[in-house]
């Protein structure tokens, strides 16, 4: 096994080696060349000059859909714990409403923007990022406190927001690698961090084969979506090579987290593999416009393998050694392939600036989390049991038989 893995490290390193410098050169071209002379109706760069504003907005209308689309299919994708499916699915409504209200609050009435599909498609990037945050904590805090954790959640987007593009100049972060994807995983871990709720690990996660096929659906639509969400503000004219380069990476994602779940352990674990079948549309959404297709490829093949050997090697240790749980693996996805993403785009085209927005989105991210850790917890009071749809819900009741470490058993 070893012996593979170092081949398969080493084909990689030397496709990058020598196919990264001309991929980086044709995507600072584009990103550089006559897109500085040209500007959209609403002030994106491109290459071209866009008809009317009319058309840029009808445009942009169709990528607010899709992302508010695959917003709610993130609810699906956490839908695989017995007894707690309700929940996930309220808990993501609850946190959806409040994150985009206050958001969209804060940038009228403190920054005076006006509501176009701008300051909708920001809206909803910040309640996706706060639905996939609450996936860190995600069974642990009263029902009520998701739309307390999405009020909270908005004042630190827009600090991570101002941060990455006012205070910094010249990040490369179009498909939201750090903005979206390290800032979800390190918020909620503050918030755990803070929270430090131990019964967690306890509290028995059983699945179904019925739960995962909805995790298997909603992995499989949201890949197919991805593009939309990471080219929503780009100009009409880099908007298909965003496309390409996005779903390059998604291949070799799909490629790899396959070869290294059957490296690891033999056999494909479904939860595992339909989560880092999405490293590399996260990966890619730093490097998005700088690299070409199969440089895509090769970012992907290494977020799978990244993604992959997080959840299944360094998941149960990390969250042993923090002394807390991350409910859904949030990290081993959005955040290390994050952090990966944002450092291929320092190496293809941004440099230091993107090394230092990474390290700022950390600190932000975690420093925030666990302001609104230690708020949740002094208002949460005393719960008595976790990852429960019962305590929430009326007509709920136990399904006749569930399935427990592979045994059929009678619930009571």
């Amino acid at each position: 096994m070893s012996k593979i893995l170092q081949l398969f490290i080493l084909s990689l390193l030397l496709v990058t080696t020598f196919a990264a410098p001309t991929f980086a050169q044709e995507g600072s071209e584009v990103a550089r060349g006559m897109g500085e002379e040209l500007r959209t109706p609403i002030s994106q760069p491109g290459s071209v000059e866009d008809m009317t504003l009319l058309q840029d907005e009808l445009y942009r209308w169709n990528k607010v859909m899709d992302v508010w689309f695959m917003l709610m299919l993130v609810a699906f994708l956490m839908l695989f714990i017995k007894k707690f499916e309700w929940g996930v699915c309220l808990a993501v409504c609850l946190v959806t409403a409040t994150s985009f209200i206050s958001y969209c609050a804060i940038k009228q009435f403190l920054f005076g923007w006006e509501w176009n599909q701008g300051m909708v498609i920001m809206g909803v990037f910040c309640a996706i990022t706060a639905v996939i945050a609450i996936g860190v904590f995600l069974g642990t805090i009263r029902m009520w406190q998701y739309l307390l954790a999405g009020a909270l959640f908005a004042p630190a987007f827009v600090l991570v927001e101002w941060w990455m593009f006012t205070f910094l100049k010249g990040v490369v972060d179009p498909g939201g690698s750090m903005l979206v994807h390290m800032m979800a995983a390190y918020w909620g871990w503050g918030v755990i961090l803070a929270l430090r709720e131990k019964r967690a690990f306890d509290e028995p996660q059983n699945s179904t084969t019925h739960s995962v096929a909805f995790v298997w659906l909603a992995s499989m639509l949201l890949w197919v979506l991805w593009p939309s969400f990471v080219t929503a503000l780009l100009p009409a004219d880099q908007v298909h090579w965003g496309m390409v380069t996005c779903y390059m990476a998604g291949l070799g994602s799909i490629i790899s987290a396959y070869i290294f779940c059957m490296i690891y352990q033999g056999k494909v674990n479904p939860l595992v593999y339909t989560y880092s079948l999405m490293a590399g549309p996260v990966a890619i959404g730093s490097p998005l416009l700088s690299v070409g297709p199969w440089g895509a490829l090769v970012i992907g093949l290494i977020a799978g393998f990244i993604s992959t050997t997080s959840f299944i090697y360094v998941h149960k240790r990390l969250c042993k050694a923090m002394g807390v749980l991350d409910v859904m693996g949030v990290n081993n996805l959005h955040g290390v392939c994050g952090i990966f993403g944002a450092i291929a785009g320092a190496i293809l085209v941004a440099g230091w600036v993107n090394i230092i927005s990474l390290i700022g989105v950390f600190m932000i991210s975690i420093v925030t989390g666990l302001i609104a850790g230690f708020i949740i917890k002094a208002t949460r009071g005393v719960m008595i049991e976790l990852f429960a749809d019962a305590t929430d819900f009326d007509l709920w009741h136990p399904e006749p038989l569930g399935i427990e470490d592979g045994v059929v058993t009678q619930n009571k």
